[in-house]
C-alpha cells in the first residue's frame, strides 16, 4: 500500500513493560474476544472468524519504528503483538519473490551506493507512471543481496535511519520460514497478509506473481481456507487467479474514490473504485473475495480542511455481502491523522492518534493496517471495553 509517513522524535514508543503485556494477551486472541464480522454474519473458514474484532495488522510490519519490509521490522510488529503481519511482493530477475512496497528500490536500499549497478538506473512505465530508479526485476537474487535495506522517507522518520543497513531485503520465502520457526517459538500460528505488486505490469514482462505466491503457500502450507494468512491486491484480477489456484482468504484492496484499477484500465473495464463500493461491486466482490482494504477515506471521507465527515454506508454494506473490512493505513502522526485529531503544530509530533481510532473502529471496521502496531492494539483493547 502506498501513503507518505512521518515521525516524532522521543515518542518512539507509546507502551512501557505493563502495555507490553497487554499486547501479549490481545496478540493470543483469546477465548471472550467479540466475533469478528464474518462470524456475525455466519460465513467465512473459522480461522480469520477467531481473530478478535478489531484486529491490527502491522503495515509493513512497523514501519513507524523500523525500516519497513525487513525482518526486523516484521519481528518487531510481532513482539508488539500485531494479530497480522504484511508484506508487499515483488519478483526478481530470476522469480524470486522479495518484499518490498514497489519494485523501485531507490529509497528503500542502498543500492545508488554501490557502483557496480549504476548502469542498471532506468526510467520505467508502471502502472502508467514514469519512474526513474533501480528496479526489484533488473536484479538476481544474489544481486539484490548484496544490498542492505534502510528507511524510506528519513526526513520524517529520522529515528528509524539507527538501523539502516542492519538487515538485508527478505524473500518470501524467507517470512515464511520465520513465521514458521516464530509459530514454533510462541505456540501459536502467525497471522501473515501479503500483497501482489502491480500483477498486470509483472505478467506482462514474463513474471507473473499469481503462481508463484500459490506455490510458496503450498509448500508451507497457507493454500487453504483455514489458513493464518490473508492475500491482497489492489488488482481484482490477481485476487480471482488466486482463488483458482488456492483457497486462501483474500482481499480486494480499493484507492481513492474516482479512481480505477490498473487491470480495468488494461482491459477496459468502466468501472471504478466508486462502481466497487456499491452494493452491486461489493456483491461481484465477495463472489471471490473474502474481504476489502478501502482507503479510510472511503470509510469516513474528509472535507476540504482536512476533517471528517459523515460515516459512508460503506461498512455496511460490505458487511451484508458477507465481507471483512482492513481499511487502511493508521499512523501516528499529525501529518497523516484527520485535521480533527491534530496537535500542535510540528506534522512529525504524535497526534491523538487514539481518538482517531475510536472514531474509525466505531464504524464497525473489522480491522485496520497501522505503522504503529502498539498504539492500535491499544486503541483496539479500549474499544472492547466499551
Amino acid at each position: 500500500m502506498s501513503e507518505g509517513e512521518r515521525m516524532s522524535p522521543g515518542r518512539r514508543t507509546v507502551l512501557g513493560a505493563a502495555g507490553a503485556a497487554v499486547l501479549g494477551t490481545a496478540a493470543t486472541g483469546l477465548a471472550g474476544a467479540p466475533a469478528s464480522a464474518a462470524q456475525r454474519h455466519g460465513q467465512g473458514p473459522a480461522a480469520y472468524r477467531d481473530l478478535p474484532v478489531p484486529y491490527v495488522i502491522g503495515h509493513r510490519g512497523t514501519a513507524g519504528y523500523r525500516p519497513e519490509h525487513t525482518l526486523g521490522s516484521y519481528q518487531h510488529a510481532l513482539d508488539l503483538g500485531a494479530h497480522v503481519i504484511e508484506q508487499d511482493l515483488v519478483p526478481t530477475k530470476d522469480g524470486h519473490l522479495v518484499c518490498r512496497h514497489e519494485n523501485d528500490i531507490s529509497a528503500t536500499t542502498n543500492v545508488s551506493d554501490h557502483p557496480e549497478f549504476a548502469s542498471r538506473k532506468a526510467t520505467k512505465t508502471v502502472d502508467g507512471v514514469a519512474i526513474t530508479g533501480w528496479f526489484t526485476e533488473d536484479f538476481t537474487l544474489a544481486e539484490l543481496k548484496t544490498l542492505r535495506a534502510k528507511e524510506r522517507i528519513p526526513g520524517n522518520r529520522q529515528h528509524n535511519t539507527l538501523y539502516d543497513g542492519r538487515w538485508d531485503v527478505p524473500t518470501f520465502e524467507e517470512v515464511l520460514r520465520w513465521a514458521q520457526e516464530q509459530g514454533r517459538r510462541l505456540g501459536r500460528r502467525i497471522w501473515l497478509h501479503s500483497e501482489t505488486k502491480h500483477p498486470t505490469y509483472f505478467r506482462g514482462i514474463g513474471l507473473p506473481l499469481e503462481d508463484r505466491v500459490a506455490a510458496l503457500l503450498r509448500r508451507y502450507g497457507r493454500h487453504r481456507a483455514d489458513s493464518p494468512q490473508f492475500l491482497e491486491s489492489f488488482e481484482p484480477s490477481s485476487i480471482q487467479r488466486l482463488a483458482k489456484l488456492v483457497d486462501t482468504p483474500s482481499v480486494v484492496l480499493l484507492s481513492n474514490a474516482g479512481t480505477k484499477p490498473w487491470d480495468f484500465v488494461v482491459s477496459g473495464d468502466p468501472r471504478t473504485v466508486d462502481d466497487l463500493v456499491e452494493p452491486a461491486g461489493l456483491e461481484w466482490i465477495a463472489s471471490y473475495a473474502q474481504g476489502i482494504g478501502p482507503t479510510l477515506d472511503l470509510i469516513i471521507p474528509k472535507d476540504a480542511a482536512g476533517k471528517l465527515t459523515r460515516p459512508t454506508t460503506l461498512v455496511r454494506d460490505a458487511h451484508a455481502q458477507g465481507l471483512i473490512l482492513h481499511p487502511y493505513t493508521m499512523r501516528n502522526e499529525n501529518t497523516f491523522l484527520p485535521a480533527d485529531f491534530r496537535r500542535g503544530t510540528d506534522p512529525n509530533a504524535y497526534g491523538d492518534a487514539f481518538g482517531a481510532f475510536k472514531t474509525y473502529f466505531a464504524t464497525g471496521i473489522d480491522a485496520v493496517f497501522s505503522d504503529n502496531a502498539d498504539t492500535a492494539l491499544l486503541a483496539a483493547a479500549d474499544f472492547r471495553k466499551h
